[in-house]
Order: structure tokens, then C-alpha cells, then sequence
């Protein structure tokens, strides 16, 4: 996941024209038709403008044309593209095979060059290799680590007279410490799609996967449902919050713009999100501003809890590429220690391969701790059977929140997008 953040949209045939009206562009040089050009998420817009600037200072020979957009479009635009030859030559794929931009998906479709001798590949850590590679050849570079926590303000969660919860009944009465204060513990933009699978993924971290780590293959071997599983307590730990006042109020009808400037301006104490969010509250609460972040608890054993970690931003090369030396050299530069470590600092987490230069933001300290631990779980849909499931998630968590359905008809949809039904 990322933006995580691994987001799934429905596949629809969007136009070059429409692209290019929704889509933002930076370009580093003028090279025009010789330009390499590269696609990659709108939240991802600050570390890649770094990383391309320090990619054109050693190689100021390559043009780098930048286009962004939203998660949503990029994936279906992208389909469009890859389908027609069009494609930009580097573009963001998703670890795994949770959505259309998966690199499992992407793959099968024959649009993805082999990465297996580039220069990276032999220090992608083993437990990442099941969501970088397909049949044992890699096909993305992995740039970044990226974990789904609660980011909050340390000034306003002193403010409410409160501490950072260790276990579930910690974080109710967090909750009503922040009501009591005229505030909310969490801000919560389900109004944006992608952001309703962020709670209960750190929540099901503990529910369910701490107890059954293999949950995501007992699911594709059709040994296990989402109705037989503790995701049932997540969803319904997630309405609980909800109930209790802990989030935003009508999280439908708020935005994930929204729910960061809610943070920034201390209306809310933090919110559940990607670690690249990191950078976007600090920017509007201001650099003075010291932030935290913790897993967000789901038992009453803090022993028990776990946290959503794992590879998030990650590129592919265009198998069909005019620019194949080029867009090699760039995806060396984003496999190497200079380019991971930039991009990481400049996007609020860590890098995916390892780096010892890097310093970590103090606010990823529980993610490093726990991954050290042994921790974290990867994002849920990266291991999904198919993308389907993770686009019927989003639509269930809105209907849940606007009532339109039971967390029983959630997880029965969830079943039946992933076969079990």
C-alpha cells in the first residue's frame, strides 16, 4: 500500500486530454520528445521533484519530464497507457498484486521490464522479494518503507492531558479526554476512498494477524473467510471509534485534505495514516511543530500489538521503453543509497533497502523499533488474491459509516470479490 499507499481504483478508460487537465507536470530540463518521463502519485510529488534534481546534478545529459496524479487516476490512466503504448518510460507500481497498478497484475500484462540484474536487486530483504517479484525475477525497484500509524501533534495530545495509548481501552478513554477538550482523538477522511482502509489495517495488525500471520494464504487457499476471522472485530472496533466520538464528525463528508489541516490547525490530536503524511502535517502545522506517532492498539495485551509496515513507493520500467538505458540509470539512482535516502527524508519514512547514512524523522521511531521487533505486518492488500477485494473494502467501510450496511454484509462482499463465497 501506499499512499501509502496501496489504493485501488476502478479500471475506466480516461483520455490522454483528460490526463492531462486532472494531472500536475514538472520538468527537470527541456528535452521535450527525448525527455525520460516518469509518472508517479501526487503525494509523492516532494520526495520525487528531490530526487529527480539530484539525478539531473550527476546526469545532466537526461531530461526527466514528472507527470502526477491523484492515486485513483494514475492506476486507470496508466492501464490505458501501458494497453495502447503510450506509457511513461518509469512509473509507480504497487507492491504485490492488491490493485491495477499491482506489480503482479501489471506483469501478466507483459508491461513490466526485468529488473533482476540491476544493481539493487540483491538487497531487497527476503520477506520482501513475495511483493517485488513474480516467478522469481524482480520487475520494481522498492524505494521506500512506509508504515500506517497514528500521526499526532505532541503539543495538543499534552494539551487534552493525554498519553500515548498502550492498550484499547487506553485509546476510548483518549477519546473522551480529546471530547472533553472540544476535540477529536483522530480525524478521519473517508470522503477520499483510499484513506477508509487505513483504521482497521492497523487495527486487524493485532486482531488478526498477530495471531494468524498467514492469514492472507490461508485466504487464497480458501481455508479461511473474512467472516471467519477476527476482521470482524476490526470493523467492529472501527465503528466503536466512531461511535465513541473518537473521529471526525461525518468522516464521510470530510476529505483527506481535510483531516490533515484538522490536525495541523489542533482541532483533532492526530489521525491514523501512511508515514508519508508525516511531511504534509509538519508543512501546515509548521516546522516548530514536534510530531508522534503510535500503533494504533486493538487489545488489552500491548504485547499483542502490531503495526502495518512495508514496502510502499516503488517504480517500474516500461518493458516497452524508447529510453531503456536512460530509464535504467534512473532506476539504479532510486535503488541506490544516495536515491533512497533522499527520497526517504524528503517523504517521511524509511528507506526500503538498507542504508546506513539514513536518519531517520524521530517520529518513525515506533516503526523502526517494531520492525526491529518483528513487529510490523505488510499493508493487508499487497497480498490479496486479487485487486477486487481491496476496492470492495473501500466501498464497504463508506457503506458501514453511512449505514447502508452491517459489518456481517461488509465482510460477505469482501468474501465474495475474493472467491471464498
Amino acid at each position: 500500500m501506499r499512499s501509502t499507499r496501496p489504493l485501488a481504483a476502478v479500471l475506466a478508460t480516461v483520455s490522454l486530454a483528460g490526463l492531462t487537465a486532472a494531472c500536475s507536470s514538472d520538468t527537470a530540463g527541456s528535452g521535450g520528445g527525448n525527455s525520460l518521463r516518469v509518472a508517479a502519485s501526487s503525494t509523492d510529488r516532494v520526495p520525487m521533484d528531490a530526487a529527480v534534481a539530484a539525478f539531473r546534478a550527476k546526469n545532466p545529459d537526461i531530461q526527466v519530464d514528472v507527470t502526477y496524479a491523484d492515486t485513483d487516476q494514475l492506476q486507470s490512466t496508466l492501464r490505458t497507457q501501458l494497453s495502447s503504448g503510450t506509457a511513461p518510460d518509469v512509473f509507480t507500481v504497487w507492491p504485490g498484486n492488491g490493485n491495477p497498478g499491482a506489480v503482479q497484475v501489471l506483469q501478466k500484462g507483459g508491461y513490466l521490464a526485468d529488473l533482476s540484474d540491476y544493481k539493487f536487486t540483491p538487497k531487497i530483504a527476503d520477506g520482501d522479494k513475495s511483493v517485488t517479484q513474480v516467478d522469481g525475477k524482480t520487475y520494481i525497484v522498492p524505494v521506500t518503507f512506509n508504515g500506517i500509524g497514528a500521526i499526532y501533534n505532541k503539543k495538543t495530545l499534552q494539551e487534552i492531558g493525554g498519553t500515548e495509548p498502550k492498550t484499547w481501552d487506553d485509546v476510548l478513554d483518549l477519546c473522551h479526554k480529546a471530547k472533553d477538550k472540544g476535540k477529536v482523538l483522530l480525524a478521519l477522511g473517508n470522503q477520499t476512498t483510499w484513506v477508509t482502509q487505513l483504521v482497521d489495517y492497523a487495527l486487524a495488525a493485532t486482531t488478526v494477524y498477530s495471531k494468524t500471520p498467514d492469514f492472507d494464504e490461508q485466504l487464497s487457499a480458501g481455508k479461511t473467510t473474512f467472516a471467519d476471522s477476527d476482521w470482524k472485530k476490526a470493523l467492529q472496533q472501527y465503528l466503536d471509534l466512531d461511535k465513541e466520538g473518537c473521529f471526525t464528525k461525518n468522516p464521510n463528508g470530510t476529505s483527506y485534505e481535510t483531516s490533515i489541516t484538522d490536525v495541523a490547525q489542533g482541532k483533532a490530536v492526530g489521525l491514523v495514516q501512511v508515514t508519508t503524511s508525516i511531511p504534509q502535517v509538519q508543512k501546515e502545522a509548521g516546522a516548530d511543530t514536534e510530531l508522534g506517532m503510535f500503533a494504533l492498539p486493538a487489545s488489552s495485551d500491548a504485547d499483542q500489538t502490531r503495526i502495518p509496515g512495508a514496502v510502499s513507493a516503488a517504480y517500474g520500467v516500461n518493458a516497452a521503453s524508447k529510453h531503456a538505458a536512460q530509464a535504467k540509470t534512473f532506476a539504479e539512482f532510486l535503488g541506490s543509497p544516495e536515491g533512497q535516502k533522499i527520497y526517504a527524508e524528503k517523504g517521511g519514512t524509511l528507506p526500503a533497502l538498507p542504508n546506513d547514512s539514513f536518519q531517520a524523522d524521530p517520529a518513525l521511531e515506533v516503526l523502526i523499533d517494531m520492525q526491529k521487533d518483528g513487529k510490523t505486518v505488510p499493508f493487508m492488500d499487497q497480498r490479496w488474491p486479487n485487486p477486487e477485494v481491496q476496492q470492495t473494502h473501500f466501498t464497504a467501510v463508506q457503506k458501514l459509516f453511512s449505514g447502508d450496511a452491517s459489518v456481517d454484509d461488509a465482510l460477505k462482499s469482501m468474501d465474495l470479490a475474493a472467491g471464498s463465497e
